[in-house]
């Protein structure tokens, strides 16, 4: 019985020190969104794709567990370059990106873009920043299903808004005692419909530290590389500003009220 036992362990040892070898000993290109994200080479070196150089299945596997997540809630009329340039920035930045809405059924964009979203408010995943965009957003936030599902999430590192995504924030109680911004059309009624909130007219982005809020369109790109740069650092957002050509990007533009400015000396 013993030796059965023994024989047990040792095999079972063997089997996850040989699994862990076979990691470590794979590697994989990092990913950069070519078809070499598929391949597996048998040593180090680098990329003969795209010249990156290649880390271990293991090392990619812990890097994919510390991805920051952040979910875009998208909703029918969305305004695409709110959502679309934002999107482009964190991905650069190698965020885990989903999109959300209140059903799964397919929304249009602006009534020309038809897509699907991958979750809805009764699966959608842990993420650690929740992101809201404008076009039609004063009508869809002040759905009382989806304030409460804003209200309901858990453990949410950062909130981030463009243009009247800023509504979602603001019916939900997140922005009260805050200051927000949002797009120039909708400033008035940012201030006159939630008074808690100290609406900054002029500010392309105000961060409160969780809470990021946006004006218009490219206000937003500005408020992602802003985000990236808390994140990630600043180094890294000027190089993703760099390689999309967003060459307007002034690092400190916005109106930074928190303590964690990614640009102090």
């Amino acid at each position: 019985m013993k030796y059965l036992i023994f024989l047990f362990f040792f095999t079972n040892n063997l089997c996850t020190a040989q699994t862990s070898f076979n990691q470590d000993s794979l590697f994989i290109c990092p990913p950069c969104n070519n078809s070499c994200d598929s391949l597996t080479f048998h040593q180090s070196g680098t990329c003969n794709h795209c010249g990156m150089a290649l880390i271990s299945k293991t090392s990619a596997i812990q890097i994919e567990k510390k991805k920051t997540k952040i979910a875009f809630y998208l909703q029918s009329g969305v305004e695409i370059l709110d959502f679309a340039g934002p999107m482009e920035v964190f991905a650069q930045a190698g965020f885990k990106i989903y999109t959300v809405s209140k059903t799964k059924e397919p929304i249009r964009s602006q009534g020309i873009l038809k897509f699907v979203p991958d979750y809805d408010i009764t699966d959608a995943p842990k993420v650690d920043v929740l992101a809201f965009f404008g076009g039609n957003g004063r009508a869809s936030f002040s759905d009382p299903e989806v304030i409460e599902w804003i209200k309901k999430q858990q453990g949410i590192d950062y909130y981030f808004s463009v243009c009247t995504g800023v509504f979602a924030l603001a019916e939900s109680g997140i922005l009260d005692g805050k200051s927000a911004t949002t797009f120039h059309l909708a400033l008035s009624s940012l201030e006159s419909d939630f008074p808690k909130i100290k609406v900054e007219k002029e500010a392309r982005f105000v961060d409160n530290g969780k809470v990021i809020t946006t004006a218009g369109i490219s206000a937003g790109i500005d408020g992602a590389l802003h985000l990236v740069a808390k994140l990630r650092g600043q180094e890294t957002a000027k190089k993703i500003a760099e390689h999309i050509e967003y060459d307007k990007w002034v690092p400190e533009e916005g109106l930074i009220l928190s303590d964690d400015s990614p640009y102090k000396d």
